[in-house]
């Protein structure tokens, strides 16, 4: 197979991998059939099955490269100290993530960011990769205080819902600035020039 074969074929799997992981966010592995990811693709069930031989092959694909992306989010701010620059690189790592890969952060981010979701049911994978997300900013359930998790938890809410709206909006640039901006004030640090509110003028 030459290179650019083989470029064409990655990109192809990459988007296959990233509309069956919005599925699994959404539906739960069980209730997502190989019938509608191929759907979802434009691919006929045969089709799917020559690029990935079963459902559990894909399922495990996608796992894969959502651990991937995470341990990569998470590298990338490890060796930074726990404050508000680690904060703003981890956000806008995040942010770029989700913008290139919105269906797999959605699988990422589905333990943190919405009770109760079945993604990746029948394993604990996806609650794993979802730590990634919750270790670059620092927090662990157990011992993080609350006021913290909740900011962190509300950050990554923002991110998930604000990514997949720009993608569905083709803002996708337009909007990158913004939506880190969004996260960053949602984590409780005031950006320079950000206005006051009232209260906050009253303690100044």
């Amino acid at each position: 197979m030459t290179g650019m074969a083989r470029a064409f074929r990655q990109q192809i799997d990459e988007g296959i991998l990233d509309r069956a992981a919005a599925l699994f966010a959404h539906r739960g592995f069980a209730k997502t059939s190989v019938q509608d990811v191929a759907d979802a693709v434009g691919l006929s069930k045969a089709g799917l099955l020559h690029h990935f031989p079963s459902k559990g092959a894909l399922h495990e694909a996608v796992l894969a490269q959502a651990r991937t992306l995470g341990q990569r989010a998470l590298d990338q701010v490890r060796h930074l100290p726990l404050g508000a620059e680690r904060d703003r690189r981890a956000i806008e790592v995040l942010v770029d993530v989700a913008l290139a890969h919105p269906g797999v952060v959605a699988l990422m981010l589905a333990p943190v960011t919405d009770v109760g979701a079945d993604a990746g049911e029948g394993d604990g994978e996806p609650v794993s990769v979802a730590v990634d997300a919750l270790q670059a900013f620092g927090v662990d359930f157990g011992t993080t205080d609350p006021q913290r998790t909740v900011r962190v938890v509300g950050a990554l809410s923002a991110l998930a819902v604000l990514t997949l709206a720009a993608h569905r909006q083709d803002q996708i640039t337009e909007w990158r600035p913004y939506v880190v901006a969004t996260c960053f004030d949602a984590l409780g640090h005031r950006r320079p020039g950000a206005a006051l509110s009232d209260s906050d003028q009253v303690e100044a």
